[in-house]
C-alpha cells in the first residue's frame, strides 16, 4: 500500500512539474506525461484495492458476490473498477464496500481534479513564459 501511495504522489509531482516544449502552448510531451500519471494512479488504486482484498477486507462486490476468485480475475476486476472509477464512468457493475468507498471517492476525486490541474500547469507556465 506505501507503494500505491509513493507512486500516486511522485506521479503527481511529476505532472506539476513537467513543462511544455518551449515556442508551444500545450505540447504532446504533457499529453504523454499526464497519461502515464492517470496510469500509475489506476495501478496504484488497483494494487491498493487487490492488496485489501487479499488480506481479507472486502473492498469490492460484483453483482452482490465478492470479487476475486482466480487471482487474475482478481487483478482485472481490481483494476477494472479502478479505472472506471478514475475515469467517473461507474457503469455499477463493480461497487465499494466499506473501506473501499472512501478510497473509491478519493481516487474519483484526483480523476477529476487531474484535467484541471493539467491546464492549470500549462496556463501559469505559458503566463510565466510571455512575462
Amino acid at each position: 500500500m506505501t507503494i500505491a501511495v509513493a507512486g500516486i504522489v511522485m506521479s503527481l509531482i511529476l505532472l506539476l512539474k513537467n513543462e511544455p516544449i518551449r515556442g508551444k502552448k500545450v505540447s504532446l510531451r504533457n499529453f504523454v506525461v499526464l497519461f502515464l500519471v492517470y496510469g500509475t494512479i489506476i495501478i496504484a488504486f488497483g494494487c491498493l484495492y487487490m492488496a485489501l482484498e487479499i488480506s481479507g477486507f472486502s473492498v469490492l462486490t460484483e453483482d452482490k458476490r465478492k470479487v476475486g476468485g482466480s487471482v487474475f480475475h482478481l487483478i482485472e476486476d481490481t483494476l477494472y473498477f479502478s479505472a472506471v472509477t478514475m475515469l467517473s464512468v461507474g457503469y455499477g457493475d463493480i461497487t465499494p464496500l466499506g473501506i473501499g468507498r472512501p478510497i473509491a471517492m478519493v481516487q474519483a476525486l484526483i480523476g477529476y481534479v487531474l484535467p484541471a490541474a493539467f491546464v492549470v500547469t500549462t496556463v501559469i507556465y505559458h503566463e510565466r513564459r510571455t512575462d
